[in-house]
């Protein structure tokens, strides 16, 4: 019997993968995260599953789920939402299950920063304006930053920023990255991005803030900044070009090395 940790993606229901959802779909227990996870991704557990939602308890009671389970034979299935690469806390349950001998596997999921991007219709990278994207968040109450990740540190190198679990901090991330880049950087703000009621906030570095104040914004919204979210950001990659002799495809001279 095992724990199958799932990537449950942002939000829609059709947005977890094939894998995720076959897993779920014969896992008669279902550990998720209530407060994230979309009620419509638990309509891919079996008939008469049991569903435990997370979100009130302590890393110990969900163990102790997680032994209860096991010990009755039954594999569990451990929601997540996005991906659960990033800020799951996923670690901290996997020594404990390698503690007790529990087997468990890992179902990737998509990321809420993809989820914003397609919201907002466009790439993050793009030739000659950014071709990093950086995924960080400010501090927390519940997680210090390590003393080299610094948000100046990150706006310092030009690439696009993802800011995860920070608007609330809005006003002072405008107010810091102000000194690297121009305040008519294109910024955007992805709330509940692939939920019915999604929002987007479209704007600069110099109007963000009240945009986000007015809207009333305060949790599980993304922020993005860079030049590649602008109307501008028009450059080409030359994987197309004609000119770009590939393997697959010889350029003018013929030479497809």
């Amino acid at each position: 019997m095992s724990v199958h940790f799932i990537g449950a993606g942002p939000g829609a229901a059709d947005l977890i993968t094939l894998r995720g959802r076959d897993i779920l779909s014969r896992c008669p227990v279902c550990l998720y995260a209530g407060s994230l996870v979309s009620r419509e991704i638990l309509a891919h557990c079996p008939p008469g599953a049991r569903l435990v939602d997370t979100a009130p308890l302590t890393l110990d009671d969900i163990i102790q789920h997680y032994v209860a389970a096991v010990r009755a034979g039954e594999d569990v299935a451990r929601l997540h939402s996005g991906d659960l690469s990033v800020w799951s806390a996923m670690g901290e349950q996997i020594r404990r299950l390698e503690q007790l001998g529990i087997a468990y596997s890992v179902t990737p999921g998509v990321p809420a920063f993809a989820a914003a991007a397609a919201a907002l219709k466009c790439e993050l990278t793009v030739p000659g304006l950014a071709q990093s994207l950086v995924l960080t968040r400010t501090q927390g109450r519940a997680t210090a930053m390590p003393p080299g990740e610094t948000l100046a540190a990150f706006a310092a190198t030009g690439a696009t920023l993802a800011l995860h679990l920070s608007i609330h901090a809005i006003a002072s991330i405008v107010t810091g990255l102000l000194d690297f880049y121009p305040p008519s950087t294109p910024m955007a703000v992805v709330c509940r991005a692939s939920w019915p009621d999604e929002v987007i906030l479209r704007g600069t570095l110099a109007s963000m803030a009240g945009q986000v104040a007015a809207a009333g914004l305060t949790r599980q919204a993304l922020i993005l900044i860079g030049p590649a979210l602008g109307q501008s950001a028009q450059g080409e990659s030359a994987l197309y070009s004609l000119d770009y002799a590939r393997r697959f495809r010889p350029g003018k001279d013929g030479d497809g090395r």
